[in-house]
Parts: C-alpha cells; sequence; structure tokens
C-alpha cells in the first residue's frame, strides 16, 4: 500500500468517524423520542433510517455498497436470516435492505451497552442478547426470539460461525443457535446471505477504514426446512454462502 493511500485511508476515515459519533448521538435521542413518545413502530422507523444513514455514509470514504436480493421473500411468515460475519457493519445494510421482515439479531450482551443508539436499539428490539458464557442463558434468549418472529411473523439474524471472521475466511457453522430458532418458529424459512468486504473495509476495527472498498450483501434463494434436519439445513446456507463468495470474489479478480 502505498504512503498516500494509506493518509488518504486516515484523512476519510477521520471524516467518517466524526460523521459516524454525531449520527449515533442524534439518532439516540430520536429513537427514545419515538420509543416513548409513539411506541415500537414509530422506533422502527427511527432505527431503519439510521442504519440507511450509517450504510450509504460511507460513501464519504469512497467505499461501495451494493444489496442483492435473488428471490422475492414472503412478509406473511417468519424468516431465520443466517449470514456469515466479518465485522460490526455487516449489520446495518441488513436492517434497511430487508427492513420490509424487521429483522431482529442474535448478539452478545456485552452490546446492550456502551454505543450510543446501537445499544438503546438492541435492548429495544427484542433482540437476543446472549451471555457466552452462560448456555442456559443464551438458550432462553434465542428461544424468545425464535417465539416473537413466529408470533409476529418477523425475521431473526444469526451469525452461525459464532464470531466475527475478519479475514473473510467463514470458520464453519454451528447449529445450535439455528436449531433452537427453528424449535420455536417452525414455521420460518432459512435464508442465507452472503457479506462480502467489511473485514477488509475495517481491518482494525473504525479506524482506519480502507478507502474505496466494495462491500456486497447477497441474499440467496431461501431453503425451506420441511423434511429436513438442522444440520442439514446449516449444511446447505454455509455452502450456499461460501459457493457465493468464492463466485463473487473469481468475479473481483
Amino acid at each position: 500500500m502505498s504512503v498516500f493511500k494509506k493518509l488518504l485511508d486516515y484523512l476519510l476515515s477521520v471524516v467518517y468517524a466524526i460523521y459516524f459519533g454525531l449520527l449515533l448521538l442524534v439518532y439516540h435521542v430520536l429513537q427514545a423520542a419515538a420509543f416513548h413518545g409513539f411506541g415500537r413502530p414509530a422506533h422502527k422507523k427511527v432505527v431503519d433510517y439510521m442504519n440507511a444513514s450509517i450504510t450509504f455514509g460511507w460513501l464519504l470514504t469512497g467505499t461501495t455498497v451494493r444489496f442483492r436480493q435473488t428471490t422475492p421473500l414472503p412478509t406473511d411468515r417468519p424468516i431465520i436470516f443466517v449470514a456469515n460475519h466479518q465485522s460490526m457493519f455487516d449489520i446495518p445494510p441488513i436492517i434497511w435492505f430487508l427492513r420490509a421482515h424487521t429483522p431482529t439479531f442474535v448478539s452478545k450482551i456485552e452490546l446492550a451497552h456502551g454505543t450510543p443508539a446501537v445499544s438503546y436499539n438492541l435492548r429495544k428490539s427484542g433482540a437476543a442478547l446472549i451471555d457466552r458464557k452462560d448456555s442456559k442463558q443464551a438458550i432462553t434468549e434465542i428461544s424468545r426470539l425464535g417465539k416473537l418472529i413466529q408470533e409476529q411473523n418477523l425475521s431473526a439474524v444469526i451469525f452461525p460461525e459464532g464470531t466475527r471472521s475478519p479475514s473473510g475466511q467463514m470458520r464453519p457453522f454451528v447449529t445450535g443457535g439455528v436449531s433452537v430458532l427453528l424449535k420455536r418458529a417452525p414455521k420460518a424459512l432459512v435464508v442465507p446471505i452472503a457479506i462480502r468486504g467489511t473485514g477488509a473495509f475495517t481491518p482494525k476495527g473504525l479506524f482506519p477504514l480502507t478507502s474505496f472498498s466494495r462491500l456486497s450483501w447477497v441474499a440467496l434463494p431461501p431453503i425451506e426446512p420441511t423434511g429436513q434436519s438442522v444440520e442439514e439445513i446449516v449444511r446447505q446456507a454455509e455452502s450456499a454462502i461460501a459457493s457465493e463468495l468464492s463466485h463473487s470474489l473469481a468475479e473481483a479478480k
């Protein structure tokens, strides 16, 4: 990497960090006002636009965002989105582009505090906030989320790798969380999402970002769980995501 590109990365990262920090503070206030003044539907609208603002703010770094949905998805049944995980920035485009399905996340409990707007949303959205050191608590939380999406035809988002893989090299998917969700939401459709580029965009977290990155999200064809074991479903999702990532990498070269 040239010295000029490094300097550009730092400069544009400063610009985005200022934008991002101000955005979180403003949307924290807006979320609280919407939730307490007008209820959950108004809060969801604010969260949707917050995540759109985060996503399209990446243009400040010269970064492009591409979202593609390979097939229409129903809104009259619950959905479990299964995605690979590289960065905290995997999340905003899922919330924005799939907002018709009200994506609700399985997240580590530490994120429920400490980050303006983001932590507030996790606490108010019904997210499954799991303690990875307490398997009983984690199962209870994921089970609650499964019941929620089953009853209200919403969607859950889970990262079966269990943690971020910044290198973009996928870790093996584990079945536990998906199994609990499907047990409580037996009508759910499983939809894999292939995410590319976010790990390279945020190699050291928020600072510095890698300017002029190309990021993509692809919602792949759904998997109908009926008549299949959880292991088969998760392996299909893992294979579909890996195949899409390999294909998109080949296209990029």
